[in-house]
């Protein structure tokens, strides 16, 4: 599946993500789409993306003050990236600044 380049409307349920991530890996990125700090790190996804994830499921959450999901996470700092397989966080990157770094995680996750 390619990066999604946009910000989910409404969050997902923190159970809806949990069970996605048991039939694959998954990625959740929480960010802003006004964040200084999670635009300078959508070229290094972008980067990270290519050459194919197509069993990786991208999930793009806007976070805010009071956002279910972002906390049930222990978000603090956006973006904050967090690496889900078999119903399970396997890691996190908390503002990327290396594409490298988000295509190794991406390949243990995903075999590809």
């Amino acid at each position: 599946m390619p990066m999604n380049p946009h910000y989910a409307l409404t969050e997902p349920l923190r159970d809806a993500v949990d069970t996605l991530s048991g039939e694959g890996p998954v990625l959740v990125e929480f960010g802003a789409p006004w964040c200084p700090h999670c635009i300078n790190a959508q070229p290094l996804l972008e980067a990270a993306f290519e050459g194919g994830h197509p069993d990786l499921r991208h999930i793009k959450v806007e976070d805010g003050k009071g956002q279910a999901l972002g906390r049930s996470f222990k978000v603090k700092l956006w973006p904050t990236l967090i690496f889900m397989k078999d119903g399970q966080e396997v890691e996190r990157l908390v503002r990327p600044t290396s594409e490298q770094a988000i295509r190794e995680v991406l390949q243990r996750i995903d075999g590809v």
